[in-house]
């Protein structure tokens, strides 16, 4: 696992982590980047055992409370809070397991969608050339090179979760990847590094988009 956190690091107050979740949810709604019930969001509370804070599932995110933030074992066991998980609880174990990451996003933006659907038959978007890839964690260059892997998706999240940790621990450097025709996943050290990368991702993939667009007009 890669060591974007440390083994034991805690982020073990609950409330406050709850009620930061909910701000993400509302801020990513407004932007149009999770309507409806769409997106799910969490954070580690403990690494051992592994505990996570998490979205409970098929909520409004621009209306999230912190009640309906969950705390769930690595078996999508809830240990406090009412509902359940996103089957997409795998996806973020996954993650958390090849990345070390404290805290894991994922949104339904409209360019993420496009975008995954036009070179979902390649499995990579490559990304190059803009300032904004600095906001990247240990990126120092515009001239970077961003690999973000493309998934099909899938509604059997094992078998989904198993394919995700493989190819993070094979293409050590990317920051997020998009699951075809449904979004972006993205993560950090912590909830503060994982937003910035959604909002770096975001702008990135519109930027990208809009220029594909132009250029075959």
């Amino acid at each position: 696992m890669a060591s974007m956190a440390s083994a034991g690091q805690t982020n073990s107050n609950f409330p406050d982590l709850a009620t930061n979740l909910c701000a993400v949810g509302k801020n990513f709604y407004s932007r149009n980047w999770a309507l409806g019930t769409s997106g799910n969001y969490s954070a580690v509370l403990s690494w051992e055992p592994l505990r996570l804070a998490i979205t409970s599932s098929g909520l409004d995110k621009g209306a999230l409370t912190p009640s309906d933030i969950l705390e769930a074992d690595e078996n999508g066991k809830v240990l406090r809070g009412n509902g359940r998980p996103s089957a997409e609880y795998l996806l973020h174990l996954a993650i958390v397991r090849a990345r070390g990451a404290g805290a894991v996003l994922h949104t339904h933006s409209v360019w993420a969608t496009v975008l995954s659907e036009r070179h979902g038959p390649s499995q990579f978007l490559a990304i190059e050339g803009y300032e904004m890839l600095k906001g990247l964690a240990g990126v120092q260059t515009h001239q970077h090179r961003e690999l973000v892997p493309i998934f099909e998706n899938s509604q059997d999240m094992a078998d989904l979760s198993v394919k995700v940790e493989s190819v993070l621990n094979a293409h050590s450097q990317a920051h997020g990847f998009l699951l075809r025709g449904h979004g972006l996943y993205t993560w950090g050290v912590d909830l503060q590094e994982a937003r910035r990368h959604v909002e770096i991702f975001e702008f990135l993939l519109e930027v990208v988009g809009r220029t594909q667009e132009f250029k075959s007009a």
